[in-house]
């Protein structure tokens, strides 16, 4: 994580979300859409949309799952191009995605395609959730916007759709921190490390980021 923007506020980042081919971007799988929005002082201030030519036929169930088709993508613009966008977008910012392993990887390979690297931090909501709200069903997008109420338009698995409820449920999370943990302004680095902690040590983190105990 880059050590100049680690101790940014958590409420100063991009929420993140790819739409791809498949699980795997050393398997050839490629990225079709790219849907960001981007959070400051609390508020989504910045979106980002767009789909993507992958240069690589989409399959059936992805075009099934997504709505995103082979037509739609024939005329888009190229992966490099898109990703050359997104690459300033994201500049200077921490990043946030929910099931990130995922979507880091094909972030990380498609930046490699066009020689750039992201140097900032990543943070996974779906680790966050499964702290803070520990007594969700269980930690899927759907079932935490369900959970918790979030804004929707109850479309998913479309890129910026999920990034919009990603970011609504980490201002959720912030909030929760907030009223009760005693955790009034997390950084980004609290939240990475909060991610890492076991469930049963999470009052510790608590206690060392205040000098207090809290119940």
């Amino acid at each position: 994580m880059s050590i100049n923007i680690q101790h940014r506020s958590a409420n100063h980042l991009v929420v993140f979300d790819f739409e791809t081919t498949g699980l795997s971007p050393d398997m050839g799988d490629r990225a079709i859409e790219i849907g960001a929005v981007l959070i400051e002082d609390g508020k989504i201030t910045d979106r980002f949309q767009q789909v993507m030519n992958p240069g690589i036929r989409i399959p059936l169930f992805i075009e099934n799952l997504t709505g995103i088709t082979n037509a739609m993508v024939k005329d888009a613009r190229k992966n490099d191009f898109v990703m050359g966008d997104f690459y300033e977008f994201i500049a200077g910012h921490n990043l946030v995605a929910h099931n990130a392993s995922f979507d880091e990887r094909f972030l990380r390979a498609e930046f490699r395609r066009i020689k750039k690297y992201f140097s900032g931090g990543i943070v996974c909501s779906l680790l966050a959730a499964r702290r803070i709200f520990q007594a969700a069903p269980n930690h899927q997008l759907v079932t935490l916007a369900s959970y918790k109420n979030l804004p929707n338009d109850g479309v998913y698995h479309r890129a910026l759709a999920d990034a919009e409820v990603t970011a609504h449920l980490w201002l959720s999370m912030l909030d929760e921190l907030h009223h009760q943990h005693g955790q009034p302004s997390p950084n980004f680095d609290f939240m990475f490390r909060l991610t890492k902690t076991p469930k049963h040590q999470l009052h510790k983190l608590y206690q060392k980021q205040t000098g207090k105990e809290f119940v």
